[in-house]
């Protein structure tokens, strides 16, 4: 079994979470599986956009991502461009990622161009350059993540989540436990190893 890790590009506190993942998987020798989704498609059924017309919210936002990505030993470059206007192709490049084998590679690049260098996910030049530094073919790539085969995959694992009952992103999920937030990973950790939050 192993952690289900759930989350859109397009979350800005998933940043956070893909940045350092890679090295608690490492570390802890725990497997997640990284399930991309459209949680902008959950939040707009449920009314619940969190930042939208709330300045002084956004900008709390803004300095706690910069605050935690600082504890974590990493730069956050915010503002960044949000919210993204390519959300869709760029959680469809995920989803066909997911499948491909290189999944990890993309979001994490996508992530540190968006949040590192001001370039917003899923649009030039983000795109294009974090295909290229991963060795994928951007053509190919977007051929496939515009296909019928890649929507309806992705369509259905945001209903898996709906199903599993997540209202927002990044979250984790053991066996029928959620756990909702960046700062909720170790807690994920805690369960799957105990079965408790210790």
């Amino acid at each position: 079994m192993s952690i289900q890790f759930w989350f859109s590009i397009g979350s800005t506190y998933t940043y956070l979470t893909v940045t350092r993942l890679p090295e608690i998987e490492k570390t802890t020798g725990i497997a997640f599986e990284w399930n991309p989704i459209s949680i902008r498609a959950i939040m707009l059924e449920q009314n619940n956009i969190p930042f939208r017309d709330k300045p002084e919210k956004s900008e709390h936002m803004w300095r706690d991502i910069e605050r935690r990505a600082q504890k974590y030993g990493f730069d956050a470059n915010v503002p960044a461009p949000y919210p993204l206007e390519q959300f869709d192709l760029a959680n469809r490049v995920a989803v066909y990622a997911k499948g491909q084998g290189w999944l990890r590679d993309y979001v994490t690049v996508t992530y540190r161009r968006w949040f590192q260098d001001g370039d917003a996910a899923g649009s030039e030049p983000n795109l294009s350059e974090t295909l290229r530094e991963i060795g994928q073919d951007h053509e190919q790539v977007v051929t496939m993540a515009n296909s019928p085969e890649i929507e309806a995959t992705y369509l259905e694992m945001t209903d898996r989540a709906r199903s599993r009952n997540i209202f927002g992103v990044p979250s984790f999920t053991v066996g029928e436990e959620l756990f909702w937030g960046d700062d909720r990973v170790e807690d994920a950790i805690s369960w799957y190893r105990d079965g408790r939050v210790v």
